[in-house]
């Protein structure tokens, strides 16, 4: 394997690329994950307005947006699910 890579050749690794391969599509959008990375730790929403140049209300609209499309009873539980399903 060393040599065939030094040679320019390229590896993947087999569980590496089935991983790829099975992982869910992420249902939110790019606006969406970043608002919910964000909240991810407890940041408030008038914070994560600032940082992303949004309004609160837009925020609000994002993150309820990833309740609801991750099955979510509530934000951290959809930070959960996301982390899990390797989108965060």
């Amino acid at each position: 394997m060393i040599r065939r890579v030094h040679s320019g050749a390229r590896y993947v690794d087999p569980a590496l690329a089935a991983d790829a391969l099975t992982l869910p599509e992420c249902p939110l959008t790019p606006r969406e994950l970043e608002t919910l990375r964000l909240a991810e730790l407890g940041t408030p929403v008038a914070v994560i307005a600032r940082r992303t140049h949004l309004a609160a209300g837009t925020v609000r609209n994002h993150l309820s947006a990833c309740v609801q499309k991750l099955g979510a009873a509530d934000r951290a539980e959809a930070v959960r699910r996301a982390r899990e399903a390797g989108w965060l």
